[in-house]
């Protein structure tokens, strides 16, 4: 008897390890965007973590669309309380997304596991933002929304039942031989018993990542302030030497809108009390009203460990993980309980009095300090999920607490996940390539986050004036001084070029502050990747051509990692200059492209070499291009004030664009309270160009800009 149960145990037992194909049933849920089930998903998953809501009406206007995929060669099995995916990949698809990573912008050919972490300056999935949504160039996107550690195969394992096998080469004879076949699928490994699929469908790579953003909420769109210049200060820094330091960047007529305080600011840092230091800052609340009263907004620092000296340990603890980091306990943030014990000291102590945002630090890895993943938390969430949405459990927590004051924020984390465009964060870290800090920028456009290079020091003058001209057009202006003091006028040299700079940051304000409001309205994100730009594709480009760098040289460079450019919004290319450059090549997307500075036509669909020299960052508009901005000044925007407006006009083909205005400080937007101007550029019958301006649903908000007048950049108006 004993026998015979032993073999059936050993049969059960097989029957479990052996592969269970599972049917993918694909429900539209909103136009253009399917969801299937595989298994028994996991109650903790990350758009439910992130919690945005779909923006139905914007979706709608995207329109309907079919299904982008061959339903039958995507597949699911469940083996072992594992499920794998595949999904077919066509010859010259290329695949973006996939984590925010430093190195590649096309990912097909890599393999990844997508695994919350530091930075560490490798392309293997570790990430600040392991986000598993991939964009293809074909115009779809795939997310497999599970908070687990995905392992993806993108376009990297050949099935021996493969539909569209590679050539076998011979290595002996045959000098094309690879020890990377061609791959016709992506495979994914989900360390879960169940996950949820969504498709989104586009007419191109961009109209997808409009859906994914617009699925999740719509992307964010900062306080005004948020988009001015921010500078970190050193971490023991005092109340007075803030205020010196505004004083400072008063005087020497630099821009400054808000000023990030850094760990000192706390009783204990490292794990943390979040309640003031009172010996370097007596009065908090008089303090955060003077700040404000000069125009400056205050960020303070924080990572969410809660020291054993904070009032709230012993109430925090059988709320929290079964280990520490820093020895401070890590609350269990799905517990209801543990989310109001914060909320009651983070309102309390900082946003009552008027705090207007935070730096939510190290939620994001590495292994020798954060929470094992033998870890346990009172909620059942296993260590890996908490580690995968941790970042995403603070901004949505600190998100709400400014939205229920009325008042938006901005800020820095370390941490984000799919699902999270709506949250005013933008990730940051302690990695400082330069040039991997344009890639990252290019990369984040695809998955939903926002990403900032910031400044932090530099060996020379030159380095220092070509980082600050990457971060002057990057979702955050930021110098970090946290460590070392630095100042936007540390290399006296360069300090005109690094001003101008950061005001033509400033002038370029209404423009800026447009591009994000597209982020919400239409999901389109601030900083894009050449490969979500119209005309860039390198499959737009004759297929008859060569692929070499003879024949067709333009279409072998769009092949290629196309990771040193990107777009600000619709019309203005930026091509960063790095240390000991003195030109470099710029890929123009297809139609006429012109110099920001001059106005000169610079060429359309090819490759140009940009010589600006020293004092300047290569900056291009598309032909047609209206760039709206303000006079330089050292503050954005206040909710009563009106600036002169100055309408740029690029090139020859006439044109319509959108400005966008609001409060600038509430969430009325979000009940439709803002504005647009409405700008056309046309030639009159006289070949003459003349501009209009139509003010939009004014909903009762006060004019922002005055004594508007037009500028056609034509090369004998440029002043050059």
């Amino acid at each position: 008897m004993k026998m015979r149960w032993f073999f059936l145990i050993c049969m059960f037992s097989g029957l479990l390890a052996q592969a269970q194909s599972v049917p993918l049933q694909w429900e539209p849920v909103a136009p253009g965007v399917w969801k299937a089930t595989v298994g028994q998903p996991d109650k903790v998953d990350l758009l439910t973590t992130a919690g945005g809501s779909p923006r139905k009406e914007a979706l709608q206007k995207l329109g309907e669309a079919p299904f982008p995929l061959p339903q039958a060669e995507c597949s699911a099995e469940i083996k072992e309380g594992k499920v794998y995916l595949r999904f077919p990949l066509q010859e010259e698809e290329q695949l973006f997304g996939l984590g925010l990573q430093f190195k590649t912008v096309n990912r097909r050919g890599q393999i990844l596991n997508l695994h919350m972490d530091h930075y560490q300056g490798r392309d293997d999935g570790r990430s600040h933002a392991p986000v598993p949504f991939y964009v293809s160039s074909s115009g779809y996107g795939v997310l497999i929304n599970s908070a687990r550690y995905i392992t993806v195969y993108a376009g990297t394992a050949v099935r021996v039942n493969s539909q569209h096998p590679p050539r076998v080469y011979d290595r002996n004879t045959e000098p094309d031989w690879s020890a990377q076949p061609y791959s016709d699928a992506v495979e994914m490994l989900v360390p879960a018993a169940g996950t949820e699929i969504y498709v989104f469908a586009g007419k191109n790579s961009m109209e997808a990542v409009q859906r994914y953003n617009l699925f999740n909420g719509g992307g964010v769109l900062p306080p005004k302030w948020g988009l001015g210049f921010t500078h970190r200060m050193p971490t023991l820094s005092t109340a007075a030497q803030v205020k010196a330091e505004a004083t400072a960047f008063n005087e020497h007529g630099f821009p400054l809108d808000f000023i990030g305080l850094e760990p000192g600011w706390q009783t204990k840092a490292y794990p943390c009390t979040f309640e003031w230091d009172k010996s370097r800052f007596p009065d908090p609340a008089a303090f955060v009203k003077e700040m404000q009263a000069k125009g400056i907004r205050l960020n303070l620092w924080l990572n969410p460990y809660l020291s054993p000296a904070s009032s709230l340990y012993s109430a925090a603890k059988p709320l929290s993980g079964s280990h520490t980091v820093w020895n401070g306990l890590v609350p269990d943030l799905t517990l209801p309980a543990a989310q109001q014990l914060y909320k009651n000291i983070f309102k309390t102590q900082h946003v009552d009095i008027g705090v207007s945002g935070y730096k939510i630090d190290e939620v994001d890895g590495v292994d020798s300090w954060l929470w094992p993943d033998v870890a346990t938390f009172p909620s059942g969430t296993t260590a890996e999920q908490m580690r995968q949405v941790y970042g995403v459990m603070m901004q949505r927590l600190t998100t709400g607490w400014f939205r229920e004051k009325g008042v938006r924020t901005y800020g820095l984390v370390r941490a984000s996940n799919a699902g999270a465009s709506s949250f005013p964060y933008v990730i940051y870290n302690d990695y400082y390539n330069h040039r991997d800090f344009i890639t990252a920028l290019c990369n984040s456009s695809f998955i939903g986050v926002l990403w900032t290079p910031e400044v932090r020091a530099s060996k020379t003058a030159e380095e220092w004036l070509r980082r600050m001209q990457s971060a002057c057009f990057s979702p955050m202006a930021m110098l970090n001084a946290w460590a070392d003091g630095t100042k936007p006028w540390s290399f006296p040299e360069v300090e005109k070029q690094v001003k101008d700079v950061a005001l033509l940051r400033m002038q370029l304000f209404p423009y800026l502050y447009t591009v994000f409001s597209q982020y919400y309205l239409e999901g389109k994100p601030p900083v894009r990747a050449m490969n979500l730009v119209e005309g860039f594709s390198f499959q737009h480009q004759s297929q008859k051509a060569a692929l070499d760098g003879t024949e067709n040289p333009y279409r072998m460079a769009l092949r290629e990692d196309v990771k040193d450019q990107f777009m600000l919004g619709d019309d203005l290319l930026v091509a960063p200059m790095f240390t000991g450059q003195t030109t470099r090549k710029v890929i123009l997307p297809q139609g006429k492209w012109y110099d920001f500075y001059t106005g000169e036509y610079v060429g359309n669909g090819n490759i140009i070499e940009a010589t600006p020299g020293l004092d300047k960052i290569p900056l291009y508009v598309r032909d047609g291009g209206i760039i709206p901005m303000i006079p330089p000044v050292t503050h954005t925007p206040a909710p009563d004030e009106q600036l002169p407006l100055e309408i740029r006009h690029y090139g020859e083909a006439e044109s319509t664009a959108v400005l966008y205005d609001d409060d600038g400080q509430s969430y009325d937007y979000q009940q439709g309270k803002y504005m647009q101007y409405r700008l056309s550029a046309k030639k009159d019958k006289h070949a003459k160009w003349q501009g209009q301006v139509v003010i939009e649903n004014k909903q009762g908000l006060k004019v922002a800009y005055k004594n508007i007048k037009w500028r056609f950049m034509l090369p004998e108006s440029s002043g050059r």
